[in-house]
């Protein structure tokens, strides 16, 4: 019998969609709310549960920013042919996106042990939400927002897939809030800054995705709830993707911020009485 029902793949589903690309944590929410409907979190289907729906998130960003990927792509295979198209900044931000993705590749290979283990502890998580509030804020107020998409270089993109690591040794730190934070301290504007973290997650996730993939498949999880949870999970990605980009044109992290904290508090608590662990 499957860990998870249609009903809470559907809330699941949800969570993902919401937070993955959110500076706030999918990791940390989606445990909390395994722990608060009963759920085994540690249970192999489960966590493969978990690794499948997220690709219905990814997928939902390759969608989104499909004409920007179709854009990008097509001018690096161009420059491939033609020398003259190597000055075009779609062909350079290619290869930018392909070296910057190479240091979490690395270290999530080599770490992988230590991720899986004493990492992935939600104390861990708890605390990275707290302490990477602290550092976001600090981003925000540092950060002189003047400089737009056009404007990034190959240091901006080492320096903004390097920070990923963050994320991927302390997940509850946030890829996306590693991510923007960085851009912010490089002074790029908070649209250009959620852009470019959108842009170097998208293969260190896809690739995630698909290496978690396989590990899922013999995991045990019933096949309908992972169909609708990886379909909600879509859905809710691609809306939360949209609100994202809306939101930061006007307004800075700080919600983020304070979310984060009263959420690292709480998780906190649950540990302490037991309710997830």
């Amino acid at each position: 019998m499957s860990a998870i029902n249609i009903g809470q793949a559907i809330v699941l589903g949800a969570v993902e969609g919401v937070t993955e690309f959110l500076p706030v944590s999918s990791t940390g929410h989606l445990k909390i709310t395994e722990g608060l409907m009963g759920i085994p979190v540690d249970d192999k289907s489960v966590v493969g549960f978990s690794a499948v729906i997220q690709v219905g998130a990814i997928a939902a960003a390759l969608v989104y920013f499909g004409k920007d990927i179709v854009r990008i792509v097509g001018a690096w295979f161009r420059g491939l042919r033609n020398r003259e198209e190597r000055y075009h900044h779609d062909y350079k931000f290619a290869w930018w996106v392909i070296y910057a993705t190479i240091p979490i590749v690395v270290v999530g290979l080599a770490a992988k042990p230590l991720i899986e283990g004493p990492l992935a502890s939600l104390w861990v998580v708890a605390g990275s939400l707290i302490i990477g509030s602290g550092v976001m804020w600090a981003a925000d107020q540092m950060g002189r927002h003047k400089r737009g998409e056009d404007d990034t270089s190959l240091k901006d993109a080492m320096w903004v897939g390097c920070s990923q690591i963050l994320a991927l040794l302390f997940p509850g730190f946030s890829r996306s809030g590693a991510t923007m934070s960085t851009a912010l301290i490089l002074d790029l504007e908070r649209v250009a800054a959620t852009r470019l973290s959108f842009f170097l997650g998208i293969p260190a996730l896809t690739g995630a995705g698909i290496y978690e993939l396989k590990d899922a498949v013999g995991s045990g999880a019933a096949i309908a709830p992972l169909a609708v949870g990886t379909v909600v999970s879509f859905g809710v990605a691609y809306a939360s993707i949209a609100w994202l980009l809306k939101f930061v044109a006007k307004h800075s992290f700080n919600s983020f911020v304070i979310y984060r904290i009263i959420i690292g508090v709480f998780l906190f608590g649950l540990l302490s009485m037991g309710v997830v662990g």
